[in-house]
């Protein structure tokens, strides 16, 4: 049951972090360093943001679920396929560049969460 907890928080996760690039990017002068308090509260109280916030919340609780039944030193390797999850979905839903470099570095992050998830708990 562990593993599905940890699965819920890549997830929920990666959600979060779509939802949030897409509206941003639908509002391009909401963002923090634009420092337009109109535009972060209207990106702030839109559902999907919010939404994106409640994802977070329950990647959280999912999270202390998982640890709570497995060391963490097992399970927190495996919060780094969000990355490679996200980088990928990028490319698909926001046609982001997908590199070389970007290649090899998911790569090793996957190599290395199949190593990490070998040794011993």
């Amino acid at each position: 049951m562990s593993y599905v907890f940890i699965a819920l928080t890549i997830l929920l996760t990666v959600y979060g972090q779509l939802m949030l690039k897409w509206q941003v990017g639908l509002n391009p002068g909401s963002t923090i360093d634009g420092l337009n308090p109109r535009a972060i509260l209207t990106l702030l109280l839109n559902p999907w943001v919010i939404s994106a916030f409640a994802a977070a919340f329950g990647a959280s609780l999912c999270w202390m679920a998982a640890i709570g039944r497995m060391p963490l030193s097992k399970a927190y390797p495996f919060t780094a396929l969000s990355f490679p999850l996200v980088a990928t979905l990028a490319v698909w839903l926001f046609r982001e560049s997908f590199d070389s470099h970007k290649i090899a570095g998911t790569a090793l992050i996957i190599l290395g969460v199949i190593v990490l998830s070998r040794s011993g708990a």
